[in-house]
């Protein structure tokens, strides 16, 4: 894996040295418009690189990572004449980092960028491994490339200030990195409350930078996702349909809740298909219930979350829907398939798991 990563609070030191080490002539960050109000200041004046850019705001939203936005920043590059040598940052969550590194990736054929996440979730996942898209014709991620950027420069320091909402949704990513590695790493996650007031950002650090190993280690071995890197749609095929079904309904639900209420369907499904442990599947999904809650279905819900999970793209032959499962903590298998019927009964067991039935 080419990509560099930083852990630093130093966050404007590291990126000029970034700038200096890689002899970009000019620099444009990309932020979103809560970013560039928030945290754009706290950069600009830590970092003469930051200083010295130029801003391409994009509107902020899951709902605005798509073709009319891609297009906008596409333009706005070449208005401000940017070269193969210029150098983006795309300084925020993960609707920055994938929208204007799929920019990066495809302006000129191909520009260098750096990553500064702004969340947990960015930090842990969208940041680190090259996937860059944006979502079309009403599903997550449809259009993309895998391009890796020059770095990622990951701190807390911007943590204190996210919602309660947004640190639970990148700590379930962390959470699924956890089931992917071994009992030690899940019982360090689970031991840790990321609620407030507890949450304490400098302690969740050496969390983070454990995370991020994780899914470096799994990138470096198979960047294109040919292999061992669909062990990390882990909880994600289930995790997206509620995401996709939760607009259907008008009432978007945060990625990561949706991942860590799929990660509980899909241990089900492990355990049904493949004798993941039971106690382990409880104790999963207590802490889950206690810190994420529940997400309401029905069983009239099941035909169109089905439906979702066959237009996922991991899905490569007709009428199968693809799931990563795990033997036990530490021990996926990709490419499991299972049925409607099967699906139905995990559902059903998640529903009594989170107390809805």
């Amino acid at each position: 894996m080419k990509q560099k990563l930083i852990f630093t609070n130093l966050v404007g030191q590291a990126l000029d040295d970034l700038v200096a080490d890689l002899g970009a002539p000019q620099v444009v960050i990309v932020a979103d418009t809560n970013t560039a109000q928030f945290v754009l200041p706290i950069l600009v004046n830590d970092s003469k690189a930051a200083a010295g850019a130029r801003i391409i705001t994009m509107k902020s939203g899951d709902a605005n990572k798509n073709l009319d936005e891609l297009t906008s920043l596409w333009r706005q590059l070449a208005a401000m004449e940017a070269t193969r040598s210029t150098l983006v940052v795309n300084l925020g969550g993960g609707v920055v980092s994938d929208l204007g590194g799929f920019a990066a990736a495809t302006y000129k054929r191909g520009m260098k960028c750096v990553n500064i996440p702004t969340t947990v979730l960015a930090a842990v996942d969208a940041s680190v491994g090259g996937k860059t898209g944006i979502n079309f014709n009403g599903l997550k991620n449809q259009l993309g490339t895998f391009s890796e950027p020059e770095a990622a420069i990951i701190s807390t320091i911007f943590f204190n200030t996210l919602p309660q909402q947004q640190v639970l949704s990148g700590y379930a990513e962390m959470l699924k990195h956890g089931l992917l590695e071994d009992e030690a790493t899940l019982g360090k996650l689970l031991a840790y409350s990321p609620v407030y007031p507890i949450f304490d950002s400098a302690s969740l650090l050496p969390l983070i930078e454990a995370s991020v190993g994780v899914k470096a280690r799994i990138v470096e071995a198979d960047l294109t996702e040919t292999g061992l890197r669909k062990a990390l749609n882990l909880g994600h095929t289930i995790g997206h349909a509620l995401e996709s079904f939760s607009y259907t309904r008008k009432s978007p639900i945060a990625h990561g809740y949706a991942v860590a209420w799929g990660l509980v369907t899909e241990l089900v499904l492990s355990h049904l298909q493949l004798g993941f442990p039971s106690e382990e599947l409880h104790r999963f999904a207590e802490y889950v219930l206690h810190n994420y809650g529940a997400y309401e279905i029905t069983c009239d819900d099941y035909p169109a979350l089905i439906a979702a999970m066959r237009q996922d793209k991991k899905n490569t032959v007709a009428d199968q829907i693809n799931f990563t499962l795990l033997e036990a903590v530490g021990k996926p298998k990709i490419d499991c398939t299972a049925s409607p019927e099967q699906i139905g009964a995990a559902l059903d067991i998640y529903r009594d798991l989170m107390h809805l039935a």
